[in-house]
């Protein structure tokens, strides 16, 4: 009997002493690292984006499941994803990351709040804003930027009107406007469906959008030019709508170069259609602009630097 109490006061005396010890504390660099494999689910990727090796990225994993007592991923020999408790800790790695970059910048840039009105046309949008408002919003949590989506003709009347800080817009390469400064300049091509057929119908099927959108009149001047009998076969502003058409073989659509991916096709003279120019993106920052605008503009132009260097 006394042996038993004995027993029992020793496994209450372990319970104490575990509760005792203090949680550990994660890593806001551990986290980093573990959010970026979450995101492009791949180690090596993951490693370049953090500036590490992948044996050092394999270690940080390792010791924040150590710490964890879980498993956090799932691998293979192609592929890394999120076990069920690695889906819980994504959400409080990104809230954590997302709090200490706000507390550091609260610190060492108090100069660098306020809000940021910013203008680009749907194909930029869609496809590369995202990516630099993600990666500024990471190092600049104190700045808020929205986001107006609009034609470029659009978007030059809402600076004029002092309704935008800043402005991306699409231009021709030998533009009737010519503010604003190049930060890149983009190849125009036809894209239609790979192994599609849209482009052998006559009169040959377009995908495009109303007037005052840049490709529809550098297209339809080519098509007039050369005499290629066209029909609008689908009307739409919007980017995705037009992949769609172009992908499910309903038509063909001018595109930038960079835009089409491996579902796609490019089309030339070989397919019977003519060569269209390139066109300048061009960003319009307001005069006298606010150090926060001046701040979005070099994130943005050494995001498209990025982009030249790669294409």
């Amino acid at each position: 009997m006394i042996s038993s109490l004995k027993s029992e006061k020793l496994k209450d005396e372990d319970m104490t002493a575990i509760f005792r010890q203090p949680l550990p504390l994660l890593d806001i660099e551990i986290l980093r690292t573990f959010v970026a494999i979450a995101e492009t689910g791949n180690f090596s990727t993951a490693a370049d984006a953090v500036l590490r090796t992948p044996s050092a990225v394999s270690m940080q994993v390792k010791k924040l499941e150590e710490q964890l007592g879980t498993v956090l991923f799932l691998r293979d020999a192609r592929s890394v994803a999120l076990t069920e408790n690695g889906e819980t800790l994504l959400g409080y790695a990104r809230r954590m990351i997302a709090l200490s970059n706000e507390a550091v910048s609260r610190f060492k840039m108090p100069e660098m709040r306020g809000v940021v009105r910013l203008g680009a046309p749907d194909d930029l949008g869609e496809r590369l804003l995202p990516r630099i408002l993600k990666k500024f919003a990471d190092t600049h949590p104190g700045i808020t930027i929205d986001v107006t989506v609009d034609m470029s003709l659009l978007l030059r009347r809402r600076m004029e009107e002092q309704r935008l800080d800043l402005a991306l817009i699409n231009c021709a390469s030998r533009p009737v406007f010519t503010g604003g400064e190049v930060i890149f300049t983009e190849r125009l091509v036809w894209a239609g469906a790979k192994c599609g057929t849209a482009h052998l119908r006559d009169p040959l099927p377009i995908s495009i959008w109303e007037d005052g959108c840049l490709w529809r009149s550098e297209a339809i001047a080519q098509l007039e030019r050369s005499r290629r009998p066209y029909r609008v076969a689908y009307l739409s502003a919007h980017t995705m709508a037009q992949r769609a058409a172009i992908t499910s073989d309903l038509a063909v659509a001018p595109f930038p170069r960079s835009y089409v991916t491996e579902d796609m096709a490019i089309l030339g003279e070989k397919e019977g259609l003519p060569e269209l120019p390139p066109f300048d993106i061009r960003m319009i920052v307001a005069p006298q602009a606010a150090t926060p605008v001046q701040v979005v503009a070099d994130c943005i132009r050494d995001a498209f630097q990025d982009l030249s260097k790669a294409a």
